[in-house]
């Protein structure tokens, strides 16, 4: 898919704020788990917030595959960068996408600023990826909703304005998911947010355990202001979700590549560099066609996405398949660096360490496979 002169220049700015100003300081942040707030800033100057809002709300407009590249040279930079806007970006989507007019005059202008961060609120502590056996509930009360449970692993939810949850507001319907909802709930009375949570990698940006307790909201806070429809409306956001952590993992890898390559022609053993060695120059040979090939998984899906057609399957293939690819080619940029990688003077560690949570993330890839196996079988029956 070709991006139009102002998407390659929205790309190429995100590229010189990486290069200039993300890499060069990532360890200042990264290693002592500080939330990158100078960053966050500079972000919001730029107008990485309002990437997927309308420009008539302030937002950029931009395509997906303009999102998934800026998304991609965020992730190069520091991985974590990319996170910060990943939530954001698919309750922006659902609020352009479903919102009522009420809802988008409300929160988009301020979304596209950045001044108001937003993230979304699936995973309970006891569901994972098994989202029909929710708990969090809203119920009924007065002219809104009472709601009560607890979600986890919620990206940025210390610095957001606003949570997108998925919660049960029909305990009758069957299946589960025929009663539930996207509500738009901002921090208040009834809302705790947890420390945050130790991770391996994904570091400076905050991952914290939500709990509600009888925290209420209206009834003008049901995203499109019909109950009961908000799981069709969270897989929409989701093949959003699912393009965005492609393209997260599509950085890593990248920047892995890049750094192996670099390495690999400074390096000299036996006499040369060491990738005329076949076995180093054969791993940066399928590094390379892994990251080529999940590029255009991914591209793919944006472009389905912005054509109006159900992208489950491209989105879920493109997660599974670059999550997978950007794990081993952080792997092997440590075999290329040889003892180097294993050392924290070199960046491929973080990327390692980085690498897997967009194979747990957004739905695992084994809840991907099942996505793209139902989605095979639907489009090809007999």
């Amino acid at each position: 898919m070709t991006l139009s002169d102002d998407e390659k220049q929205m790309v190429a700015l995100v590229a010189e704020f990486v290069d200039e100003r993300v890499r060069p300081r990532v360890r200042e942040f990264e290693e002592d788990d500080v939330y990158p707030a100078e960053f966050i800033d500079e972000m919001k100057k730029l107008g990485f917030f309002g990437l997927l809002a309308p420009a008539e709300y302030g937002g950029v407009d931009v395509s997906t595959a303009c999102f998934a590249r800026v998304t991609e040279e965020l992730a190069r930079g520091w991985m974590s960068l990319a996170g910060a806007i990943g939530g954001h970006s698919v309750i922006t989507y659902l609020i352009k996408t479903f919102g009522t007019p009420e809802q988008r005059e409300k929160y988009l202008p301020a979304m596209a600023e950045g001044t108001i961060r937003a993230t979304m609120a699936l995973t309970e502590p006891e569901g994972g990826s098994d989202l029909q056996a929710m708990r969090t509930h809203a119920a009924p009360d007065g002219d809104g909703y009472s709601i009560t449970g607890s979600k986890t692993w919620i990206s940025n939810a210390a610095h957001s304005g606003l949570i997108g949850l998925l919660c049960i507001t029909d305990r009758d319907a069957s299946p589960s998911h025929r009663g539930m909802s996207v509500l738009l709930v901002e921090p208040g009375d009834g809302l705790t947010i947890s420390k945050k949570l130790p991770k391996l990698g994904y570091r400076g940006v905050e991952a914290c355990e939500i709990v509600f307790d009888g925290r209420r909201v209206g009834a003008d806070a049901v995203l499109g202001g019909t109950p009961n429809q908000g799981w069709a409306q969270m897989m929409r956001g989701l093949e959003v979700g699912r393009i965005q952590v492609a393209s997260r993992a599509l950085g890593v890898g990248q920047a892995a590549l890049n750094d192996a390559v670099r390495y690999a022609q400074e390096r000299e053993s036996f006499g040369k560099p060491i990738w005329k060695h076949q076995s180093v120059g054969n791993l940066l040979a399928d590094m390379a066609t892994k990251m080529r090939a999940a590029r255009l998984l991914t591209l793919d899906a944006a472009e389905k996405l912005d054509a109006g057609e159900r992208a489950d399957m491209e989105a879920g293939m493109a997660k599974l398949f670059a999550s997978e690819s950007a794990m081993q080619v952080a792997l092997d940029a440590i075999r290329v660096h040889g003892g180097y990688g294993y050392s924290k003077e070199y960046d491929v560690e973080r990327y390692f360490r980085d690498a897997p949570l967009m194979i747990v993330g957004e739905g695992t890839n084994e809840i991907q496979r099942n996505v793209i196996a139902a989605q095979l079988i639907a489009r090809h029956k007999i």
